[in-house]
């Protein structure tokens, strides 16, 4: 057999686990590439190639747990984050394409000079650090703080930190959020969790039963995490700091209701994904 009739295969086997036909080829291809160790130019040059000898036993394998619905990342271990390539486990939500946004409106900050240099930043639930890792990459005159409550997920950030060489910029801190800061930032980043917790058995597999639950999921009505941002933000920026943090689907009126709850923080602007839906904040302290 070819390297595309085992991808093919694994396709068929992913449908009828309930995979959508367009995921399910991506899905097989990309498991395909990462155990021969190809590029997408080189799967589509030599893909009509006869597998390997290993291949197939071991392609078996990565297939069958993408069958049980594990997370793709989660099996190559790898996501790409603002074109940088993350280390992903367990420990850690998987970086998604919207949090870019974040990344996005910080630098149009340091850009337009919104904010001081050299800007200090708290990327507030770091995960596995992308926000404060694509930071630091983009903005080498930072000093950045990140946070998380999980030994485990910071353990990862460390890792990634390491691998893009900022590990010696960025401060780590095991805590919840904002608490216990012994900085004062001009900019804080934060992709908070913001699923209601009565939503959980809904969620997809590859959420519900692979990614962290406290990464994914904020009480019933999903802001305990930002309510606990927003409020700690209003106490620690500095004057005219700036707060940007993503909120899910249907969020945005709570959102600019919490801020307004905090008599110095005014929502400047909000950013929508490539779909329209509203997905991150961006606040000023006044």
């Amino acid at each position: 057999m070819t390297v595309h009739d085992h991808v093919a295969a694994a396709r068929d086997r992913l449908v009828r686990a309930g995979i959508s036909l367009a995921s399910a080829g991506l899905d097989a291809e990309v498991l395909a590439r990462h155990l021969l160790g190809w590029d997408r130019a080189t799967y589509v040059a030599n893909r009509h190639d006869v597998a390997p000898g290993s291949f197939d036993s071991r392609y078996a394998q990565l297939v069958a747990r993408r069958e049980q619905r594990e997370p793709v990342p989660f099996i190559t271990g790898h996501r790409e984050f603002w074109g940088l390539d993350f280390e992903v486990t367990r420990d850690v939500l998987i970086p998604r394409p919207e949090t870019e946004l974040i990344i996005e409106e910080a630098i149009a900050l340091v850009d337009t000079q919104a904010i001081s240099t050299p800007p200090c930043i708290v990327d507030a639930g770091t995960g596995s650090g992308c926000l404060a890792i694509a930071l630091a990459v983009e903005v080498p005159s930072a000093r950045i703080t990140a946070t998380d409550l999980s030994p485990g997920a910071l353990r990862v950030a460390q890792r990634n930190a390491a691998r893009h060489g900022v590990a010696d910029r960025i401060t780590w801190l095991e805590t919840s959020f904002l608490t216990n800061l012994d900085v004062a930032p001009d900019l804080i980043v934060s992709n908070p969790p913001y699923v209601p917790s009565v939503y959980a058995a809904g969620l997809p597999p590859e959420v519900r039963d692979y990614e962290p639950a406290t990464a994914v999921l904020s009480g019933t009505d999903g802001l305990e995490g930002l309510r606990e941002v927003i409020a700690r933000a209003d106490a620690c920026l500095t004057p005219r700091g700036w707060l940007i943090v993503e909120f899910g689907l249907g969020q945005e009126e709570a959102v600019r209701a919490l801020v307004s709850t905090q008599s110095s923080l005014a929502v400047v602007k909000i950013r929508s994904d490539l779909v329209g839906i509203a997905r991150t904040a961006v606040v000023q302290r006044n």
